[in-house]
């Protein structure tokens, strides 16, 4: 259990593509061993990565059942490094405006990376469980054709599969999924973490599994939107980073990232019991 005395405590779980997922699973599974369990969280925050292990933790499934390599359905989606290249080229040019930037990439996801988006869907029901959207959870997308980024939530009536898969839709690596006659993206294009979304919560823990990847400068701005007191971030340690590679999408690693988040937990755990005294 988290510490006792604060009013609400919101989980944001980030962006982190394979390796990132495997990692933060392993995190999850090794705190409840030091008796802080991150499902106890008020409200959680999930993008791409943080997605899957958000709605597992917030509808009561564990996660060391993703100790091992989830099964695909049909054969995994191999990225695709050129189309990768110019989402990031896309999105790293100066002086761009943010939404013009996503919406530019939606256009390139929508001509290159079209098919197969229900098995993407399937793999996802599978891993998941169930189709029912947890009360706690918000899951972040962004809107292929616009560049605009949504919220979805119990209230939004999407099936959870859906969600989760179009939040972890980057292009050059899963295909844009449809959801009401509209394409979406993965959320990670607004923001690693759009921990600004948890503007309800005293006590904040922001996990990010690529922060050795991405300028701090993003995730402070988005911290001053919230009205939290407190504020923790885990990230991956030196060994961590060491164990994921070069290529955040390698499958290979899977095991790898997983046993290093989980032996990051003892630390991470030391760190979290601080929480209800401001620590």
């Amino acid at each position: 259990m988290y510490p006792q005395g604060t009013t609400r405590r919101a989980l944001v779980l980030g962006a982190g593509g394979v390796v990132g997922t495997a990692w933060m699973a392993g995190l999850a599974a090794g705190l409840p061993d030091s008796g802080i369990d991150l499902a106890d969280s008020d409200v959680f925050v999930g993008t791409s990565a943080g997605a899957i292990i958000g709605a597992l933790l917030a509808t009561g499934e564990r996660p060391e059942r993703l100790a091992a390599l989830p099964p695909t359905t049909g054969h995994p989606h191999v990225p695709d490094p050129a189309v990768l290249a110019e989402v990031f080229a896309v999105l790293s040019e100066p002086g761009q405006d943010a939404a013009v930037a996503r919406r530019r990439v939606g256009q390139l996801a929508r001509t290159t990376d079209v098919a197969g988006p229900y098995a993407r869907i399937d793999s996802m029901r599978g891993l998941l469980g169930t189709t029912r959207f947890p009360e706690r959870l918000r899951v972040t997308a962004v809107d292929a054709d616009t560049g605009e980024p949504v919220v979805w939530d119990r209230d939004s009536d999407i099936p959870l599969p859906q969600a989760v898969a179009a939040s972890t839709a980057f292009p050059g690596v899963s295909p844009p999924i449809p959801i009401g006659g509209r394409y979406y993206l993965d959320g990670g294009l607004r923001s690693a973490t759009n921990a600004d979304l948890a503007t309800d919560a005293d006590t904040l823990v922001v996990v990010e599994p690529l922060a050795h990847l991405f300028p701090p400068e993003q995730l402070r701005q988005e911290l001053t939107a919230t009205r939290a007191t407190t504020v923790v971030t885990l990230r991956p340690d030196a060994a961590a980073i060491t164990a994921f590679g070069t290529d955040p999408y390698d499958r290979a690693v899977w095991a790898d990232a997983y046993r290093a988040g989980k032996r990051q937990s003892i630390d991470a755990a030391e760190r979290l019991r601080h929480l209800g005294t401001g620590g």
